[in-house]
């Protein structure tokens, strides 16, 4: 199923749907960022996805982070809150979703890296890579929050 990312776009079409959905921005022990490549748009994006009934936002990251990456990891804080109303992704069934996300902050704690049926490519990025690789825009602004996270205890995250 394809995607098309709208942001603050007069010609977007207009949401039907609201749901969480939390991305991960796993760094590893020398700073590397870990993103995987899409097959729905082709874009690297961080690891993340739709919340299930019964799970709460922080497992549905680790778990989202799992499926696509095959890495487990630990989540040590929240990168940010992004809710912005004029950001939707229009998906090729019909569905218009507006975002609502948390991006918390992870590192790896095991695994080993594998794509999924969502992704064609997982690798470990540099900082200064990072602002090579095609991505959307929304994805971009969330890799300079992580150096602006706050830290919380393990506890508080999985909350």
């Amino acid at each position: 199923m394809g995607r098309r990312d709208y942001e603050d776009d007069p010609d977007a079409p207009a949401a039907n749907s609201l749901v969480p959905a939390p991305t991960v921005v796993v760094v590893d022990g020398t700073g590397r960022i870990l993103l995987q490549r899409r097959t729905d748009n082709g874009q690297w994006a961080l690891p993340g996805g739709k919340m299930e009934l019964g799970e709460s936002l922080p497992h549905c990251a680790v778990r989202e982070t799992r499926e696509e990456t095959g890495l487990e990891v630990e989540l040590v804080g929240i990168v940010g809150t992004y809710s912005n109303p004029g950001h939707v992704f229009a998906y090729d069934d019909g569905e218009v979703r507006q975002e609502f996300s948390v991006c918390f902050l992870a590192h790896p704690v095991a695994g080993e890296l594998a794509v999924s049926d969502e992704s064609t490519d997982v690798q470990w990025f540099g900082a200064d890579e990072v602002d090579t690789l095609p991505m959307v825009a929304s994805t971009r602004k969330r890799v300079p929050g992580m150096h602006e996270c706050r830290p919380q205890t393990r506890q508080q995250c999985n909350a």
